[in-house]
């Protein structure tokens, strides 16, 4: 590790030029950065330094500080003390500083805070003195060896609360400030023997102790579980970003009586976006008073009637900060004896509601334009805004039973079921219900599309309930591996409590909690902002957005949130509807080609029917419809009755319908006889879904005038020759198709992009194809070797470990599988200028893919219907990042 001694470590606030760049927070944190500009803007900041982001990711990689941090850390305290006419652990008139953390990156109360450093027997006199005040000065005491004791030494908060409580219960007394000197020289007596017999030393009682060791305790705070876990969970690098500055401040008091006080405020509302000031304020009382809730806070409001200077005082530092930083700010203020100090400026984090109205109303404001307000919005917020949410303060009333991975987002409640039958009649009774299963398969679409919501035991994010749920727009949560299905019994078990069909739960499928009972839950409301930003992403975009739809439903949604045509309409999805999956069976059990044939015309017509109602909603618009992909034995029944019934059914014996099954049997299904090898195998399958598309759309023109060029895709292919022969069998159906109706219509075929060989010959299969579609799912699993429905197994500890930087099947991993893409453009599009490229896998519809797909130059992405308007502002987001 390197040695080296780092340039300059600590800066003071205002030091140097603060021009709010990405640099400055990388080197000074978000707080310090942020401090420094309030301070070169003349905002009342009480003065301090900031010891950089450097000096922290030096001390965890050295395991000490850098050479010359204590000389810098001198100087820098030598400086506080000439400015605030204060002495440093002078027991007269002592200086009290704050330690507080501050990342590059916004990380609310994840990291640690200690205040009133500096306090000691005898310094404690002096305050008390000084102040003519010994009731603040011992408020103040207490407050310190709290939070230095849980902090730096790690003792329990809940053990200093409970001395604090039997203080308050034996004076009889609710409030802290109901607490006299006496009371509070009492708690500080306790307090101290806590420390004692937790630590077996005393606290410390010499200033620059204290300050050392908060120092170090904010440092190691960057590696606590909770600044850890909450890095996961937004995608935090660490490679960009790593570390914390630490800010040392000189301490105001809010705690000194009424006319002191503490407070957050936004500088708009950060639920609703409105321009309006929105906070909260306590009198007499320190910081974390009104974060930790220990007392209830007033509105800003009645700061407003009761200190009317004060209020005035706070909403022109609201106007001038959101001038300068032309962003929303979140503040924390402090009022001593009637003057405001500010503690903290930083962007503040808002809903998904709020950030599309502050984006815009800046806009029309002047003080951004269309370009920076489409890079204010997280593109995966916007997906809070299209399905209904839970109420956040009702849903506190139930309990959360398990949590498993949110899949797709929405808030449902219902019976809970364990079939896709149950589902399906339920429906029918108009019961809304969940479907809980240990797993889904595509035979489950039916129960899927009918449920309100879908919880599983196993899966992981792409698994079929994941990825078919997003596709419908449903509720779902997968890998919730607390529960244990019993479908049989009719019941799941979590821990000791057992729920049966029939009681009711709530999923939330942003968070995956699945709750016991119906918690009640929010619609969401499309407002002219959301509009108005959509259009602007519409405006600067490159990328063109399509949507993933098999039924008219799903096609018809998409369209009305934005999509410009289908990626991918998977056409074993219809083959699975209950009015032709009784045909599909026959296909499947036929003897010899005139069966399969036959069986194959009952399902034309309704292919057909289907493929009509897609293009009509789509109107011209491209459709691209792959051609049957998965194994035969997907549509097979898996239960015993069910083998009984289809033999009924179909007049044959259930063995000769088992002995099928058997034969269809394969030990790697998703490397099996599928895709292509499915055709070519038996061409009359694919031969019969031209046809009914190519009639489709020749009917469309001829009946209603409509132009339909429909895009046939052949998936799985790997080999220049596949492809070949599947046109060779294929061009001559459409072209007979064609002069039946007596109408021309044009079309394309091209093929998906999976299998890695397709790719490395790329340059050779697009003399063949008119367009390439990336299938990541397939491409991912074949490159890394991952089964996609088994990888929830490991790719979690592969994550924790950091193997892997993200799960590789939610977005495209860059330096592998991205590869391969970049090199299918270029090969592809040297071979032939004219072919068009795009990505229908589940990660179409991830901000990182659609930022990498741009990059890459694919011509469009193709994602889930309710992911539509988050790949329209991501491709926004690409293009005019690039710029």
């Amino acid at each position: 590790m390197a040695t080296t001694p780092l340039a300059k470590m600590i800066y003071r606030f205002g030091e140097g030029k603060a021009d709010g760049s990405i640099k400055l927070k990388k080197l000074l944190g978000g707080k310090g950065a942020g401090l420094a500009e309030m301070t070169n803007l003349g905002i009342p900041v009480p003065p301090g330094f900031t010891i950089t982001t450097e000096v922290c990711r030096f001390y965890f990689q050295n395991k000490k500080y850098p050479a010359g941090l204590e000389r810098e850390i001198d100087e820098a305290l030598a400086w506080l003390e000439k400015v605030t006419g204060k002495k440093f652990g002078d027991k007269e008139n002592p200086l009290l500083v704050s330690v507080r953390s501050g990342a590059a990156v916004s990380m609310p109360g994840m990291m640690d805070t200690i205040l009133n450093l500096g306090l000691t027997e005898e310094t404690l006199v002096g305050l008390a003195e000084k102040s003519n005040n010994p009731r603040f000065a011992w408020d103040a005491y207490r407050r310190l060896i709290q939070m230095f004791g849980n902090v730096v030494d790690g003792i329990e908060h809940k053990k200093f609360e409970h001395i604090l409580e039997e203080v308050k219960e034996a004076k009889g007394v609710k409030e802290d400030t109901e607490l006299d000197v006496e009371d509070l020289k009492e708690i500080v007596r306790r307090y101290k023997e806590l420390y004692k017999i937790e630590k077996k030393e005393g606290f410390p009682d010499e200033a620059r102790q204290q300050l050392n060791k908060a120092i170090e305790a904010v440092f190691k705070s960057w590696s606590n579980p909770r600044a850890v876990t909450y890095r996961k969970i937004n995608r935090i690098d660490e490679n960009e970003v790593f570390g914390t500055a630490v800010n040392v401040q000189a301490m105001v008091f809010g705690n000194m009586g009424e006319d002191c006080g503490t407070g957050v405020a936004f500088t708009r509302n950060p639920s609703t976006g409105e321009k309006v000031p929105y906070g909260e304020y306590l009198p007499n009382a320190q910081g974390e008073d009104v974060v930790a809730g220990i007392r209830t806070p007033m509105h800003l409001d009645e700061l407003k009637q009761q200190h009317p200077d004060v209020y005035r005082q706070l909403t022109d530092v609201f106007e001038k900060l959101e001038k300068h930083f032309r962003d929303m700010q979140d503040l924390e203020f402090t009022v001593e004896h009637g003057k405001l100090y500010l503690l903290q400026t930083r962007t503040g984090k808002r809903t998904a509601a709020a950030a599309v109205k502050i984006a815009v109303d800046m806009t029309k404001e002047g003080l951004i334009d269309e370009k920076e307000a489409l890079l204010r919005v997280d593109p995966e917020q916007i997906n809070q805004l299209l399905h209904p949410t839970l109420d956040g303060e009702k849903k506190k009333e139930f309990a959360v039973i398990a949590k498993g991975l949110p899949a797709s987002p929405g808030a449902v409640w219902g019976e809970v079921v364990f079939s896709a039958e149950e589902a399906v009649e339920a429906a029918e009774e108009n019961r809304k219900v969940i479907l809980v299963r240990t797993e889904t398969s595509p035979e489950d679409i039916a129960g899927m599309n009918a449920a309100e919501g879908i919880l599983t035991a196993r899966g992981g994010m792409t698994s079929h309930a994941a990825v078919v749920a997003r596709g419908m727009g449903k509720c779902c949560v997968v890998g919730c591996e607390e529960i244990a299905v019993s479908e049989k019994g009719g019941f799941f078990q979590v821990g000791d409590r057992k729920i049966s069909r029939g009681e009711v739960i709530t999923l939330d499928g942003s968070t995956g909690e699945v709750f016991l009972g119906k918690v009640p839950t929010v619609a969401p409301s499309l407002s002219g902002d959301f509009a108005t930003l959509m259009s602007w992403a519409d405006k600067y975009r490159r990328l063109g957005v399509r949507t993933n739809a098999d039924t008219p439903k799903d096609a018809q949604i998409a369209r009305d949130l934005g999509a410009e045509g289908i990626g991918l309409c998977r056409t074993e999805h219809m083959f699975f509807e209950e009015d032709r999956i009784f045909a599909v069976r026959q296909m499947i059990l036929a003897e010899n080609k005139e069966q399969r044939q036959q069986a194959l015309a009952k399902i034309f017509p309704m292919q057909k029917e289907d493929f009509k109602q897609l293009f009509e909603i789509m109107k011209g618009l491209p459709v691209k419809i792959r051609l049957l992909d998965p194994p035969l034995h997907e549509f097979l029944p898996k239960k015993e009755e069910d083998f009984v019934a289809l033999a009924e059914e179909m007049g044959v014996s259930p063995e000769r319908v088992k002995r099928k099954a058997e034969e269809l049997f394969e030990f790697n299904p998703m490397m099996g006889h599928r895709g292509c090898r499915l055709g070519i195998t038996f061409p009359e399958i694919y031969q019969m879904q031209v046809r009914a598309i190519i009639e489709a759309a020749c009917e469309l023109k001829k009946e209603k005038g409509m132009t339909v060029e429909p895009e046939i895709m052949i998936p799985l292919v790997g080999h220049i020759n596949e492809l070949k022969k599947v046109k060779e069998f294929l061009l001559p159906v459409i072209e007979e198709a064609m002069e039946k109706q007596g109408v021309k219509v044009k079309f394309q075929l091209g093929t998906m992009i999976e299998v890695p060989r397709a790719a490395v010959t790329a340059g050779e299969i697009a003399k063949e194809a008119e367009f390439f579609s990336f299938g990541t799912n397939d491409l991912t699993q074949m490159t890394f070797g991952f089964s996609r429905d088994d990888s929830g197994k490991f790719i979690k500890v592969y994550l924790e470990e950091k193997i892997l930087p993200a799960d590789p099947f939610r977005s495209i991993d860059e330096g592998g599988v991205g590869k391969l893409m970049e090199w299918t453009v270029k090969e592809g599009k040297k071979s032939n200028p004219q072919l068009e490229i795009g990505i229908c896998g589940e990660q179409g519809g991830d901000p990182q893919t659609i930022y990498f797909c741009h990059r890459a130059g694919l011509d469009y992405v193709s994602c889930s219907p309710y992911r539509v308007p988050v790949a329209r502002l991501a491709a926004a987001q690409a293009a005019i990042q690039e710029e």
